[in-house]
C-alpha cells in the first residue's frame, strides 16, 4: 500500500515537473521576451512570454535580497511539504490528499529551479533576442538569481469601466491579468482542493489519530 501511494506522489511530481520545466524552456528558447501569440485565434487565450523575480502569477518582491530571502523561503517551506508528504504516505493517508500535497509540492519545486538555476543556464531573453540555452559567455545571472518564466494568460474581461462608478469609473478593467505558468497552475489546483474537499480529505477522527505530537515521549 504504501509503494503504491509512494508511486502515484512520484508520477505527480515527475509528470508535473516535466511538463513545467519542458514548457518554460520551450517559451524561452523560442519566443522574444514579451512576444504573444493568440491560442487558436482566442483573443482571451494566449501566450506571453514574460520573466519576474518574484511570486506566482507575475507579481514581484523587491530587491535582490529579497530574492534570496523568498528562495531560501520556497527551499524551506518546500522542506516542510515534502516532510507532510513522506508523513502521509508513511501513514497511508488517503490517496487523494497525496496527490494534492504532491501537486503543490511540484509546483513549488518547479519555480525554485528557475530561481536557482536559469540565470546560469540561459542568456538574457530581450525583445530583440531570443535566449540561448548554456551560452558560451555565460548566463544572464547567477545562482539563486535565475527569474521565473510565464507564459498562459487569459484576459477573459478587458474593458472600461463606466462612469457612473464612484471613484474608479473610467478606468481600465482585466481580469484575469496575472500571467502565470504550470507550476503555479499545480500550487493553485492543490490549493483550491484542499479548500473545497477539506472534510473529506481531514476527517477529524483521523486527523487526530494521525496527527504527530511534539509532546509524545518515548518509552
Amino acid at each position: 500500500m504504501k509503494k503504491a501511494l509512494l508511486l502515484k506522489a512520484l508520477i505527480v511530481i515527475f509528470a508535473v515537473l516535466f511538463i513545467d520545466q519542458f514548457v518554460k524552456i520551450w517559451i524561452k528558447t523560442h519566443f522574444f521576451y514579451g512576444e504573444h501569440i493568440h491560442v487558436l485565434g482566442i483573443s482571451w487565450f494566449q501566450i506571453h512570454f514574460i520573466e519576474n523575480n518574484g511570486m506566482a502569477f507575475g507579481m514581484e518582491f523587491a530587491g535582490n535580497y529579497g530574492k534570496i530571502f523568498l528562495t531560501i523561503f520556497r527551499l524551506i517551506a518546500s522542506s516542510g511539504i515534502a516532510y507532510y508528504l513522506y508523513y502521509l504516505i508513511k501513514k497511508q493517508a488517503n490517496s487523494f490528499l497525496i496527490i494534492t500535497i504532491a501537486l503543490i509540492f511540484t509546483g513549488a519545486i518547479g519555480n525554485i529551479l528557475d530561481s536557482m538555476f536559469y540565470g546560469m543556464m540561459f542568456s538574457e531573453s530581450t525583445g530583440f533576442d531570443k535566449a540561448v540555452f548554456m551560452p558560451e559567455g555565460g548566463g544572464y545571472s547567477a545562482f539563486l538569481y535565475g527569474r521565473v518564466v510565464d507564459m498562459f494568460y487569459f484576459p477573459i474581461i478587458n474593458t472600461t469601466l463606466p462612469q457612473w462608478i464612484p471613484f474608479i469609473g473610467g478606468s481600465s478593467f482585466e481580469f484575469f491579468a496575472p500571467i502565470f505558468n504550470v507550476a503555479d497552475s499545480a500550487i493553485t489546483i492543490g490549493v483550491f482542493i484542499l479548500l473545497i474537499f477539506q472534510k473529506r480529505l481531514f476527517k477529524p477522527k483521523q486527523a487526530v489519530e494521525d496527527m504527530p505530537s511534539i509532546f509524545e515521549k518515548e518509552e
